[in-house]
């Protein structure tokens, strides 16, 4: 190791060690993350921010492309207007923080800093919406919201977090139902066609379902350690937040109408899903299609004549294509150095190029995900790279679905989901019965829940798993972040 390497790649904890702590590491040590002086509230330095652009990017144009229209609305919301839905506010008092004070005068209503904007933009639709000749309202907003959570870890569950929230009004139930749905499989195709992460999609129980909605629709991700995620969710509204804003409409008939309405969103939290699904003892892992570089260039003796010459000329050569590419040229830093610097931020494919390689007319190219090196020839190198960048998706998406698909289990009844569970975490295909007391006791006996109504259901019995009762549905049961 040179001299100079003095700020070498540290240890990261193993994650067969602590994967809390494997965790932590990763998003520090790999300039994602830092604290911020607010408990709960993280910073999330460029590195981070560039994966959340790029999930932003390929979400923003999918909605543009089925007639969403992007706005903003108000950080404060007035305390009256969050009571307006009686089960809503019960269901985020606990966790909202109140504005009582302007400048050095008390306020005369308290102003919650929005967990969600249900409430201040049903007042807005209330104010706009006159026809039925307007409809459907398909709006969407990039934002913040704060939640006052009691434990945080960054990405997974901090006090503020940035995602986008959709909030639609149409004219019929039917077409309330079609966009919730439409929108679930907008947030199934990007996990897996830009983050490699598989999900299971379904419906939420009554319990889970999101406070004031008709029904919600999740997508359910597996980590590394066999805990699942909620990686965005789908709501039907119904009408509960149009009657109880008073949003009214004049329908085909001249008849005042409620209309129906959907809201739907995903958050960082994301990023949190793809470190652990992803992520290895080397720190990250990340999928091409959403990666922050691409390609990371490494000239090796660059001091000698033409080096430097050729690999910005490859530099060139690729982001002509399209690939998100760097070249670090560095002195300060070994090769040696570097890379274990990218390999550990994750970057999917590595070039090294040195005297030999150019006499050669060719490049090594190292994968991070599997860390395999292979010598690709100069002639045709961005369409070969092109392709490896694929190869790396697909393979990766492949590798964590044979990992949900290992950690995907049967029970043959209660007991024998709490003793495998006490062995081996994932997901759980199990039996249930409908009932809200049977589903308190399953999270009070295992600390686990039902994460979702799969679509595709199963018959894998009469009788509830839990309870022996009828049962009425095939459910995914798992320990969840």
């Amino acid at each position: 190791m040179s001299k100079n390497d003095k700020e070498f790649v540290k240890e990261i904890t193993a994650m067969e060690v602590d994967f809390p702590q494997w965790y932590t590491d990763v998003i520090l040590k790999t300039d994602l993350v830092d604290y911020s002086p607010v408990k709960g509230f993280m910073v999330i330095k460029p590195y981070g921010y560039a994966i959340w652009e790029n999930i932003q990017n390929y979400l923003d144009k999918k909605f543009k492309e089925t007639g969403h229209k992007n706005c903003y609305f108000p950080l404060l919301i007035p305390e009256s207007l969050l009571k307006k839905e009686a089960e809503h506010v019960e269901g985020f008092a606990p966790e909202v923080a109140w504005v009582t004070h302007g400048g050095k005068e008390k306020l005369a209503e308290r102003l919650c800093v929005r967990p969600t904007s249900e409430t201040i933009i049903c007042s807005m639709y209330a104010k706009w919406l006159k026809s039925y000749r307007e409809l459907p309202y398909l709006y969407n907003q990039w934002c913040s919201v704060v939640r006052w959570e009691k434990s945080t870890r960054p990405f997974l569950r901090t006090s503020e977090f940035l995602w986008q929230e959709g909030h639609t009004l149409h004219e019929t139930e039917e077409e309330a139902q079609e966009e919730t749905l439409r929108i679930l499989e907008i947030y199934r195709e990007m996990a897996e066609n830009l983050l490699a992460m598989p999900v299971i999609t379904g419906r939420k129980s009554d319990k889970e379902k999101f406070a004031g909605a008709h029904a919600t629709y999740t997508m359910e991700a597996l980590m590394h350690d066999g805990k699942a995620l909620q990686a965005g969710t789908s709501h039907n509204l119904g009408q509960h937040f149009t009657k109880a804003f008073e949003i009214t409409f004049l329908d085909r008939n001249g008849d005042l109408q409620n209309p129906y309405h959907t809201s739907w969103g995903v958050s960082t939290r994301l990023i949190g899903g793809l470190i652990m699904v992803h992520g290895d003892n080397r720190g990250l892992v990340l999928p091409p299609r959403v990666a922050p570089i691409q390609v990371v260039i490494i000239p090796i003796a660059q001091h000698k004549e033409g080096v430097l010459d050729k690999a910005y000329e490859l530099k060139k050569l690729l982001q002509d294509v399209g690939v998100r590419v760097e070249l670090d040229d560095n002195e300060n830093y070994s090769p040696g150095w570097k890379f274990n610097e990218y390999e550990m931020k994750g970057v999917p494919v590595r070039i090294e190029i040195g005297p030999r390689d150019i006499q050669n007319n060719q490049v090594m190219a190292v994968r991070r995900d599997t860390l395999e090196k292979q010598s690709i020839s100069m002639d045709g190198l961005a369409d070969s790279i092109l392709n490896l960048l694929d190869t790396i998706h697909n393979d990766m998406l492949e590798r964590a679905r044979k990992h949900r698909d290992e950690n995907t289990y049967y029970i043959e009844d209660f007991e024998d989901l709490k003793k495998k569970m006490t062995e081996k975490l994932g997901f759980a295909k199990a039996m249930w019965c409908g009932e809200r007391e049977c589903e308190d006791n399953l999270k009070a006996e295992t600390g686990a829940t039902i994460r979702c109504i799969p679509f595709k259901q199963e018959d894998l019995g009469d009788k509830c798993h839990f309870c022996g009762k009828k049962a009425k549905h095939m459910v995914y049961v798992a320990k969840a972040y």
